[in-house]
């Protein structure tokens, strides 16, 4: 059927078609229906939404709505809104030269009204195809009313040496050349609020006006605008009558669950085939990955209002696996396992993803993004063991006493860097370490066992049983008493005690 349309050149040839012509919003709900009966997903790759955003979209879709995205960054807003393309008709025709789009059928400009009068059914028409049907703008506060909706063109009038009063002087702005499109203003409240006035009569009556022209052009356009939260932002709000004229506000939400989380950034991490086949990833350290983020999102150091977007988990993940090749290149390793010192790695995507209120600010987004990665540790830590500091007090045996009892005699570093061989035995050497995993995950396999007793001893610094400190290379372990009572830490030769926190 696709076929037989392209071959169709003239206004006649429309005509002996039988085509119909339907307005976008209409050709929006006819194919989002034929998907909902044919339980084809609408939106793809957007996970987390099912029960919640996706059937809000749908239902403003079945409505035709304009439609306003409402939630905070990292949201997948518009992606959602790109691929309402899939909704449209493969091509549509317009009137060849329009600068609008028109329909040959429905004409709304001067230039093709008069071209149809003058042709006829001679009329010469092309065929749009859905992908140049998308327009999108980012608001900002430069954005004027000439750039959305247009303006006179002095150029313009002086070289087909028309008056100012001619409508044919106008220069279209971004809405008018989006008619029969989809158009997405993203980060609405960044508009001047009398730039927004000026959407008022598009969004309700769906004329334009330029200049004082008294123009009648029945814009037909799937509008859907993005923000944060009004409240959540101090650069712009949404004025009322603005937001009184968009039918459809949908909340948008961060993943609800580690899960779901982690399946989207596993979806959106970007792994080169090296990566994949060098490092392996086990399940704790995706979660510790996703766990950063929720914690982030609880902080009272990072601003709430402004969000932690998924982005962050993403960019994470990757630095932790590049993290891990950089150390297996390093040591000649073909193969290597993710370590919780390698997490060294995702500190730079902490501390550019997340807005620190003022205390935060204080801290620094250094030491916030350890406060975050300490926290994660230690909220994960009682899903693969026993919480430690149930043994205080208690008469029941406390099955870390054996590795209590090495640290108060010993001391250990685990650097970043550390060959497999070197990382293995480091961890060995520490009485009770190796038996506390077999006790409480006594299916892990042989690096997995690693990890977890190097987890665990990370777990039991963040429950203040062991003192840990940063060195510039690694993580140094001891006792926590001995810490406390010398007022110091028994540095290396080497060791810069800058380097330690």
């Amino acid at each position: 059927m696709t076929n037989k349309l392209l071959k169709i050149k003239t206004l006649g040839d429309l005509k002996k078609s039988n085509y119909t012509s339907l307005g976008i919003k209409q050709e929006l709900r006819k194919n989002l229906i034929e998907k909902l009966k044919n339980k084809e997903p609408l939106f793809k790759g957007i996970i987390g939404y099912d029960q919640t955003v996706i059937p809000d979209f749908e239902r403003a879709i079945l409505s035709q709505h304009n439609t306003l995205l409402l939630g905070l960054r990292g949201q997948a807003k518009t992606r959602m809104a790109r691929q309402l393309l899939d909704l449209l008709d493969e091509y549509v025709p317009v009137v060849q030269g329009s600068e609008v789009n028109d329909d040959p059928l429905q004409p709304i400009s001067r230039f093709a009204r008069t071209l149809i009068e003058e042709q006829g059914d001679g009329t010469p028409i092309t065929w749009l195809h859905r992908s140049q049907r998308y327009g999108e703008k980012l608001a900002t506060p430069d954005v004027s009313v000439s750039d959305l909706i247009g303006d006179v063109d002095p150029i313009k009038a002086a070289t087909l040496k028309l008056p100012y009063s001619d409508e044919r002087v106008i220069h279209f702005g971004l809405i008018p050349r989006s008619n029969r499109c989809i158009f997405v203003i993203n980060e609405l409240p960044d508009l001047q609020a009398r730039i927004q006035v000026s959407l008022f009569n598009i969004l309700e009556e769906g004329d334009i006006q330029i200049r004082g022209f008294k123009l009648r052009m029945p814009l037909d356009v799937q509008f859907v605008f993005t923000a944060n939260p009004e409240d959540y932002t101090n650069r712009g709000s949404i004025v009322t009558p603005l937001k009184d004229r968009i039918p459809s506000q949908i909340l948008t939400h961060y993943a609800p669950s580690i899960e779901v989380s982690r399946e989207i950034t596993e979806q959106e991490a970007k792994l080169t085939e090296d990566q994949v086949s060098r490092v392996v990833l086990n399940p704790i350290a995706r979660d510790l990955v996703e766990q950063i983020a929720f914690e982030a999102r609880q902080s009272e150091f990072v601003d709430a209002k402004s969000g932690v977007s998924a982005r962050m988990t993403i960019t994470a993940l990757e630095n932790l696996v590049s993290s891990a090749e950089r150390r297996a290149i390093i040591n000649g390793e073909e193969k290597t396992h993710v370590r919780i010192a390698d997490f060294w790695g995702v500190i730079p995507s902490i501390t550019g993803k997340i807005e620190l209120v003022y205390e935060g600010e204080q801290e620094g987004p250094f030491m916030v993004a350890l406060s975050l990665f300490e926290q994660a540790i230690r909220t994960l830590f009682t899903d693969y063991f026993t919480d430690p500091t149930d043994y205080k007090n208690s008469d029941k045996p406390n099955p870390y006493a054996p590795i209590m009892d090495w640290f108060a005699e010993n001391q250990m570093e685990i650097l970043n860097d550390f060959s497999h061989d070197e990382y293995a035995n480091r961890l060995k050497t520490i009485e009770g370490l190796s038996e506390i995993v077999e006790l409480f995950q006594p299916n892990a396999t042989a690096e997995e066992q690693l990890f977890l007793m190097e987890f665990a001893l990370h777990g039991l610094a963040a429950h203040s049983q062991l003192s840990k400190n940063l060195v510039q290379s690694g993580f140094f372990f001891k006792d926590l008493f001995s810490s406390m009572f010398s007022g110091d830490i028994q540095l290396e030769d080497e060791d810069d005690p800058e380097d330690y926190f």
